[in-house]
């Protein structure tokens, strides 16, 4: 449908293009039926679409809406469940300014569905329950979540209009083919998935995204839909929660700890910064040719958790000393990401050093902190 609307545009409007109106490219003299997929790209990104952002307003999610809000010109609707104190000042914000519908509701449950529209152009499927921390301490939670809000995503999908859905996934599905088979690092895109441990919790949250990885693939084969995985790797940044290591880092130096414990600190880590994940994110749904396609989207910036605390604790001007320390059960030794597929196919390139992104994302902390707001999750 989308492709018969830009077809009918070039035919109606007669005549040539002029020099360069697209990426660069000379199009001066071409019939406009032969113009070059690039820039029929191009014409689709300037109309509107209709766009559903479940679990919008998350940390990926904000971002990810806020992106599309300012470059833009399409209909945003974010659905959430706001059950963890995400309707903040900058969500009100962002969707009084932009005029954003919101949809409120507990998505575990089909009925749910009803509140939504029945077409849409893009559907970023962004919810789940995440974190180290929430998958320790209620496994089973995670589970019953995270598997309803996929099935019953794919099942409004058997009865809606989507041309095409974008799934978050994480590299935490191929977590223990590092740990168990020595497989390569930076690990491209083609990495079996594996965990080590089926009975332990921490993996629960990985088991979770495999279904949805397997899942979104093989119903949008058979309903005809367009699907696209990313799989994140560290992502971080201002408004990221807390229970993740860099605000629980923010939140310990500030409490004083000392000798200050550095747990996994001979274990390395990719971190990418939350603009750069936003960007591949988008790229990964917008560029054509991505249909049954999955991403890698990270940077290769592999440093150890030690020197990622030290840094923190400079930019905290912690004073005090450090004790290494074990890790969490089930952490992965390594884990850097090779995006050589994002990079060519859809011109993804990283641009945030870790050192000024982890300063931007510790000095948002501070203040945040300083004007007396609590420490949810």
């Amino acid at each position: 449908m989308r492709r018969e609307k830009i077809s009918n545009f070039l035919s109606v409007h007669h005549g040539v293009l002029p020099v360069g109106l697209y990426n660069g490219e000379e199009c001066a003299g071409r019939p406009r039926e032969v113009v070059c997929n690039r820039t029929l790209h191009s014409l689709k990104l300037t109309m509107s679409k209709k766009v559903l952002l479940l679990g919008g307003a998350g940390f990926i999610g904000f971002n990810i809406t806020k992106y599309l809000a300012e470059n833009r010109n399409y209909s945003l609707t974010i659905a959430d469940n706001f059950a963890r104190g995400k309707e903040d000042k900058l969500f009100t914000e962002l969707v009084e300014k932009h005029q954003i519908r919101v949809v409120a509701g507990d998505f575990t449950d089909p009925g749910t569905y009803q509140l939504l529209d029945e077409q849409y152009d893009q559907v970023y499927m962004l919810a789940s329950v995440v974190g180290v921390d929430n998958a320790n301490s209620i496994p089973h939670e995670i589970i019953r979540i995270n598997t309803a809000l996929i099935f019953n995503t794919l099942e409004w999908i058997r009865r809606s209009k989507v041309s095409k859905v974008l799934f978050t996934s994480t590299s935490e599905c191929y977590a223990g083919t590092i740990e168990a088979f020595g497989y390569k690092t930076p690990t491209p895109e083609e990495v079996p998935l594996c965990i080590q441990d089926i009975g332990h919790p921490r993996f629960t949250y990985a088991v979770t995204k495999m279904l949805g990885e397997s899942g979104f693939l093989n119903y949008s084969r058979i309903l005809g839909f367009e699907a696209t995985i990313v799989r994140y790797h560290n992502v971080y940044g201002p408004r990221m929660g807390f229970k993740h290591v860099i605000p629980h880092l923010v939140v310990r130096f500030r409490n004083g700890e000392t000798p200050f414990k550095v747990y996994g600190h001979d274990q390395t880590r990719s971190f990418c910064f939350i603009s750069d994940a936003v960007m591949g994110t988008v790229l990964a749904m917008e560029q054509p040719g991505t249909n049954r396609e999955i991403y890698h989207i990270g940077t290769q910036e592999e440093i150890t958790i030690g020197e990622l605390i030290h840094y923190a604790g400079d930019l905290m001007k912690f004073e005090g000393e450090y004790e290494n320390a074990p890790t969490y059960p089930g952490s992965v030794s390594r884990r850097c990401p090779d995006i050589t597929k994002a990079r060519t196919q859809l011109g993804f390139e990283p641009q945030v050093k870790w050192t000024e992104g982890l300063r931007q994302t510790v000095d948002w902390y501070n203040q945040y902190l300083e004007q007396g707001n609590k420490v949810y999750e």
